[in-house]
């Protein structure tokens, strides 16, 4: 659900994708595509992504300093046809995760927060359990998936849109976690989990007495003039605020528009909304040291191997990093939800964000020779 390698749904989706069509925003002081250009590129492998992950559609957009570009291949609402608005919001699942981050970090650069101390001491007694203990695992263990606490999303069902309507709260999801034996001692080795996250934002409130949302807005939307970007007011915001294309989620054999359905709870694991343009340029500000002080920026990128073959990226400290086919290294994140899948790659000068409307048969992509992360390393690769 908010992991950036979802399962695959195994369903083959039919007769929905048209062909991807480039859009060039207005001046960016990127040109329009010419044969042989990164767009046609780009345009002609988002169009087989779309195809062969089995997806209604996506939307590409390119970012570097000085220009950008958007590419949309197939459709962002079946029922009309018509394709992703050109600045379309996105339910960006776990990349909520880095701004969560980002903000325990400034909170350690400001001497309130010590990477290497126990949750004990600011959270005493609320980390207890089989899963975890609160007296060992550290600030560092939750943001880099070292805490050895189980995924509180493997105790739920959520196929279903009832379940995907019906909010739990962060403390009993947390309590699913830390109610299931510990995966392995804290520092060992890494296993993503979301109960990370919930706790990561339960610790910033606890120090500063304010939501964690609160502090993502003040501390890093605003200042970095992330207007299209927000974290939603649950449960009573349910409906994206600007233009945005359908989600579409398979339950069983039945493709269901789930676009109204904030399946993100309010938690800070997964519940912010975004554009790819403004993913992009939170990413290029923060890798170019414009969020964290640079003592901080390099402990986010500290990374340690996942431990998880699917995965190329070793995680830091709420963000992944790997280096793609021409030795460049980048950063990011991802997300999954039902309803959407967006990913990407990024530098201090460049970014790349993918966002599409339906989580993407992975098997069926690989059987049809379609490899995701190929759009993300051609466009990083060929600027």
């Amino acid at each position: 659900m908010r992991a950036r390698t979802g399962s695959s749904m195994a369903r083959a989706l039919t007769g929905v994708c048209a062909a991807a069509v480039l859009t060039i925003a207005t001046g960016t002081g990127i040109s329009a595509a010419q044969p042989g250009s990164i767009q046609e590129r780009l345009r002609v492998l988002l169009d087989d992504t779309v195809r062969g992950s089995d997806v209604p559609g996506a939307q590409l957009v390119f970012t570097e300093r000085g220009g950008e570009f958007r590419i949309t291949g197939g459709v962002g609402d079946l029922g009309t046809g018509a394709g992703f608005p050109d600045d379309a919001q996105v339910r960006i699942a776990s990349n909520t995760k880095v701004f969560v981050a980002a903000v325990v970090l400034q909170l350690a650069g400001e001497g309130r927060i010590a990477l290497d101390e126990p949750l004990e001491r600011y959270m005493p007694g609320e980390v207890r359990g089989p899963g975890g203990d609160g007296t060992v695992i550290t600030v560092r263990n939750l943001l880099q998936h070292t805490s050895g606490i189980p995924d509180y999303l493997s105790e739920l069902n959520l196929e279903s849109v009832d379940a995907l309507r019906r909010a739990r709260p962060p403390g009993e999801l947390i309590g699913l976690g830390l109610a299931r034996p510990a995966e392995f001692e804290p520092g060992s080795r890494a296993q993503y989990s979301n109960t990370n996250y919930l706790l990561a934002g339960e610790l910033v409130h606890r120090v500063t007495g304010v939501p964690v949302g609160v502090e993502v807005t003040r501390r890093i939307l605003l200042p970095q003039g992330l207007n299209d970007t927000y974290w939603p007011l649950a449960p009573v915001e349910q409906v994206l605020r600007g233009p945005h294309a359908r989600a579409y989620h398979q339950f069983g054999d039945a493709r269901v528009d789930v676009t109204d359905i904030d399946a993100g709870w309010g938690l800070p694991d997964g519940v912010m909304v975004s554009t790819g343009a403004d993913l992009n340029r939170f990413f290029m500000a923060l890798l170019s040291g414009q969020v964290l002080g640079p003592a901080e920026l390099a402990e986010m990128q500290r990374t340690v191997p996942s431990g998880d073959l699917r995965r190329q990226e070793e995680f830091g400290l709420g963000l992944f990093g790997w280096v793609t086919s021409c030795g460049l290294q980048v950063w990011g994140h991802g997300g999954t939800m039902h309803g959407t899948f967006v990913y990407g790659g990024a530098t201090a000068d460049r970014s790349i964000t993918v966002s599409m409307n339906q989580i993407p048969d992975i098997l069926a992509a690989r059987t049809a020779g379609v490899d995701l992360d190929e759009v993300v390393d051609t466009a990083l690769c060929s600027v």
